[in-house]
Parts: C-alpha cells; structure tokens; sequence
C-alpha cells in the first residue's frame, strides 16, 4: 500500500552542510504549487500542492521518473514560467539555471562565453578577464579558454556551462539533469568537482535529476516526486559524511530505498491510471 502523502514537508539543513551552523534562513520556498498545462481534453496536470523550502547553502536534488514535473518545477524557480496555483519566492531574487545541454555559443571561445555572462551581469569590462580567469581556474579549465566549444568534451563543455552559470554570481544555482548525457567516469569527477564548488561558493543549490544514486551522492535532502501529477511523496534526509563515494555501501543502501520507494509510487501511479 502506498504511503499517504504528505501535504507540507520541512526540515533543517543537514549538520554536514555549509550552513550546519543552525541558521534556517529559506533561499526556496515553495507553497502549494499546482501547474497545469493546456485546456479541455488536452489539459496536463504536471504538478499538485508542492510545498518544500530549500535553506540557504543546501543542496537538494528533485528525484523523480520522467514527466513528473521536476523540470517544470525548476523552471517556475527560475521564474520561467508561473504556477496556476502556490507560492514560490526566491528571496534573494536572483538564480542562474544550468542545463543538460550546454548550450554554449559555438562561436565564441570558452573564455568569452563566461565572459559575456559577466558581461549580461554588469560587471566592468576593466574586471573581466581576471573574474573569468578566475571561473576558468575554479573549474579546470584555464589552459582551454581559447578553445571553442567543438574543441570540446562533454564534461569540458559542462564545466564551461558551469563557470558560465557562477559567472552570474546568482545566490540560486539550479541544474536541471547537467551531467545526465555524460558517461559514468566523467560524471563522476563532475560530482567532486560540483560538491568542492559549493563548498567553495555556499551557494544554494537545486538538482534535478531522475538518478537515485546521483542524488544520493550529492544531496543534503532528496526531495522525491511522485509521478504525474509531481506530488512530494518524501523527503530523504540524506545524512552520509561527506565527501561520498558513489559505490560506497552507505550510500548503496539509501538508493536502494529511495528506488523502492519510487518503485512503489510508479506502481501505484499504473494501478490508478
């Protein structure tokens, strides 16, 4: 039998996080969000009465199947679109979105991708080139800023899409699946790399993705969704010491029962669908 869901969930950061202090403060609150697509017979129920607040400096990944709305929720964080019903408030008001698909410039260097979101973000002309520098050393990339995307590996061209969304200096990061189309060594070096980034930055962070051991690895919380309509049906604190491997036992258990526990909610979605 499914377990009830719930219809508001909260908890405090994760004493492993940058802000294990006790501070609470809420960089995402998210009330009761409902969004609907389309009219009639052609209307998509995406999401029902989502309530979570991310604290500020957590890491929270957004679990779920395919079509369960994590996207669509990230998307009204990133204020792209608004919900039909709720609340979400970023306080600070300011996010920078990254991306399974790079979606660099192909005519541009790395260097000047990064540079012209320092560009979009004010800072001077004069400051540039040190600040993207900068960027570039932070995700391993200084000796590629030349190079143009097609010069590029997969990883390469997500750590450029990643230097690219710090360049914003938004307090909000949010990624939606970035590492998804990348294979598993890579993707595994990225989660060191992203993990030591937010360390460094303290920046808020909102991860989509529908790998349980991904979110797993890198959360504080996991938040999972049920399928369509995205309901919470948990939220997992993940409480492993970091740093994580992917492959440790700890961290094998916890998927396992996240994957039963969306196992259990794709089952139950067939039997009422």
């Amino acid at each position: 039998m499914s377990t009830p869901l719930p219809t508001r969930v909260t908890a405090l950061p994760d004493p492993g996080s940058p802000n294990g202090s006790g501070s609470v403060a809420v960089a995402i609150h998210i009330d009761n969000v409902s969004k609907v697509f389309g009219h009639g017979a052609n209307r998509v129920h995406a999401l029902d009465r989502i309530n979570v607040d991310v604290h500020d400096g957590e890491f929270v990944c957004l679990l779920g199947a395919s079509g369960c709305g994590k996207s669509t929720l990230l998307n009204l964080v990133a204020k792209l679109d608004e919900p039909n019903a709720g609340l979400v408030e970023v306080p600070s008001g300011r996010t920078a979105l990254m991306f399974q698909d790079a979606a660099l410039f192909p005519w541009l260097t790395v260097r000047g991708n990064v540079e012209l979101a320092l560009r979009l973000a004010g800072l001077p002309r004069a400051d540039r080139r040190e600040r993207s520098d900068e960027l570039l050393r932070m995700v391993g990339l200084h000796d590629f800023a030349k190079k143009r995307p097609h010069e590029l590996s997969g990883g390469m061209r997500q750590r450029t899409a990643l230097a690219r969304a710090l360049a914003q200096d938004a307090d909000v990061l949010l990624m939606d699946e970035p590492f998804g189309a990348l294979d598993a060594m890579t993707r595994d070096t990225l989660h060191d790399e992203l993990e030591n980034l937010w360390r460094e930055t303290r920046k808020t962070v909102l991860f989509v993705t529908h790998n349980v051991r991904e979110a797993a690895r890198l959360g504080d919380r996991i938040v999972v969704l049920t399928s369509r309509p995205g309901r919470v049906a948990e939220i997992v604190d993940v409480g492993i010491a970091r740093p994580r491997r992917i492959d440790s036992p700890e961290l094998a258990t916890l998927a396992a029962r996240v994957t039963d526990r969306l196992r259990e909610e794709m089952l139950h979605h067939g039997r009422t669908h």
